[in-house]
């Protein structure tokens, strides 16, 4: 590894050297998980560039190549995971100055990697009354690319599903790192190649996704007296065709009564709280179903005059923000990621509340469509203690026939599905031959045999010190 060859070859591009922005430019959002921050605290890179067009990408990537230097792309960093942390240091390629909507047409827009979602949002609105389908619950500072490159779902799924769903990506344009970087577009089955993948094996450089018509989405607060109720409403309202909706969020107490600032006052004690989105022309539809639910409540909604202080944007409690919103009360809590597979969902989650004590394991349920029908993404608060119990944890999960997608590993396959995606695999021999792209993210690329049977160790990670 060639830093300063690296370096005097780029230095008439954008360049951050400086010892303190650089380790800030190097870091996510992976202290959500007490097990990754002391594995990942101490991650920086070497230098940070970010490149104005393709050409300088293309650039970037050469010399780097050229110099046996690792390149770890960013985009606002909001991940959770550390995708975006530079575990052997060298490049931080910084995407923000590609954030250009190239353009917004019928049912679909071009933008560039760097582009802001609300920024997204906000043109398509202004262009064509369209708007993006999904989004994270970080829409105000996170990056289109990094959605793409580290999310899975997000606001909108509990209608159009998950990113890796059939027809909700449309085309990304890719750069390779080689020695002569070549730039591919990918479509249909191809797109599953660099989609979730980290930037281990290609850099976004355009994304084409399609779009929606665009709604003043009115925003509830629902509470019922019953987590079964709440949980229940979330599923048959999910199941409602009718019913255009954008959130559906599920709250045991006492999430929102502990964690809830501007919500908690207008709850009782012990009551659980829904968070929803729901079209404007579909509310007669959904206050009558609502009306079906003596249990349920409405205790807010955007176009009722204010409570005292208004609560924000409704999916701003929901996603990993509701993660957010209890580390900054108590920080002790962490988090994990469920799969509540169709049709046993409703079943799983009230087998899994029986398994922990009070107040260990609080359950957060997200809708989401899979394959035409409703289920649950669990993004459950969870009182840590040791490495050790969160382990335990995770294990009861699984004996129980719940999927875990782990927040608290960094890498692709431990953080997934636990096994290897032979697609991503094959595109990062073929693209990234040197292994210089995000390196210890992939662990089939680093250590074929690796059983998942503990925790995955990169062996070029860093020393902290």
């Amino acid at each position: 590894m060639n830093i300063a060859a690296a370096k005097a070859a780029l230095s008439h591009l954008e360049l951050d050297e400086n010892p303190v922005s650089v380790r800030a430019k190097s870091r996510d959002f992976f202290w959500y998980s007490p097990v990754l921050k002391a594995r990942l605290d101490h991650i920086t890179a070497d230098f940070v560039v970010a490149p104005r067009n393709e050409a300088e990408v293309i650039e970037v990537l050469r010399a780097c190549y050229a110099h046996d230097v690792p390149v770890t792309t960013r985009g606002a960093g909001t991940g959770n995971y550390g995708q975006a942390m530079p575990l052997v240091g060298g490049c931080i390629l910084h995407m923000k100055n590609m954030a250009a909507v190239v353009g917004v047409h019928p049912g679909r827009v071009i933008v560039q990697p760097g582009c802001l979602l609300k920024d997204l949002d906000a043109a398509c609105k202004a262009h064509s009354g369209q708007e993006i389908r999904m989004f994270s619950s970080t829409w105000a500072t996170a990056t289109i690319g990094g959605f793409i490159a580290g999310g899975s779902g997000g606001v909108g799924s509990c209608t159009w599903g998950a990113l890796r769903d059939l027809g909700n990506i449309i085309r990304l344009r890719v750069v390779t790192m080689e020695a002569e970087p070549r730039v591919l577009e990918f479509t249909g089955e191809e797109l599953h190649r660099v989609s979730h993948a980290y930037g281990t094996n290609g850099i976004i450089t355009e994304i084409e996704m399609p779009l929606a018509p665009a709604y003043d989405w009115v925003e509830l607060f629902v509470t019922t007296q019953t987590f079964r109720e709440a949980a229940q409403f979330a599923a048959d309202l999910g199941n409602e065709p009718g019913i255009l909706k954008k959130l559906i969020t599920v709250f045991e107490a006492p999430i929102a009564q502990d964690y809830f600032q501007r919500v908690a006052p207008y709850m009782q004690p012990g009551q659980h709280l829904l968070a929803l989105m729901i079209a404007p022309h579909a509310m007669d539809g959904f206050l009558t179903f609502t009306a079906r639910r003596p249990d349920a409540r409405i205790i807010w909604r955007t176009d009722w005059p204010d409570w005292q202080r208004e609560p924000g944007p409704v999916f701003e409690y929901g996603w990993n923000h509701t993660t957010l919103r209890a580390l900054k009360v108590d920080a002790q809590i962490t988090y994990l990621q469920v799969r509540y597979a169709a049709p046993d969902h409703l079943a799983r989650v009230e087998a899994v509340r029986a398994a922990f004590p009070p107040g260990e394991v609080m359950q957060h349920l997200e809708v989401m469509q899979e394959g035409g029908q409703t289920m649950f993404a669990g993004l459950s608060l969870v009182r840590f203690t040791t490495e050790a119990r969160l382990d335990e944890i995770v294990k009861i999960h699984e004996e129980l026939g719940c999927m875990i997608f782990n927040p608290h590993r960094y890498t692709l396959e431990e953080g997934g599905r636990q096994t290897v995606d032979d697609r991503q695999l094959a595109f990062k021999r073929e693209a990234d031959p040197k292994g210089l792209l995000n390196p210890g993210k992939m662990i089939a690329w680093d250590d074929p045999d690796f059983d998942f049977a503990g925790v995955y160790a990169y062996a070029r990670m860093q020393v902290a010190g």
